[in-house]
């Protein structure tokens, strides 16, 4: 797993992950939940709570700060996303975060939200 994320931080794993996200979201091997045009939202491959949700918006986005604020959609599709999943897995009463690192916390050079819940 650590070889993955070195190779994700090199220039020819971020045009993969651009790629793998964009075009071909299909080959994603993981437990896919939802989908829409802007982006996948799937289980995390090695979960650290007994519910661990990654949302990636499908375009190369490297950061919560580069985000385009001008263009809502992906914005829009995160909350309905989120909204659904926090009732599909009946979240309300337990508690839940939705959390986005960045800078020094974030081991993935792709902007990505993590939906938790549990000990």
């Amino acid at each position: 797993m650590q070889l993955l994320y070195r190779l994700a931080n090199t220039a020819l794993g971020r045009f993969i992950i651009q790629i793998l996200f964009n075009k071909m979201s299909f080959l994603i091997p993981a437990k896919r939940l939802r989908e829409t045009e802007t982006l996948i939202a799937f289980q995390h491959p090695q979960p650290s709570y007994p519910v661990h949700i990654l949302l990636m918006p499908k375009l190369a986005v490297a950061n919560f700060g580069a985000l385009d604020t001008n263009d809502p959609a992906f914005l829009r599709d995160l909350v309905e996303v989120v909204q659904s999943l926090v009732d599909e897995f009946d979240l309300t009463e337990q508690g839940y975060r939705l959390i986005v690192n960045g800078g020094k916390y974030q081991d993935f050079p792709h902007l990505h939200f993590h939906l938790i819940s549990g000990a």
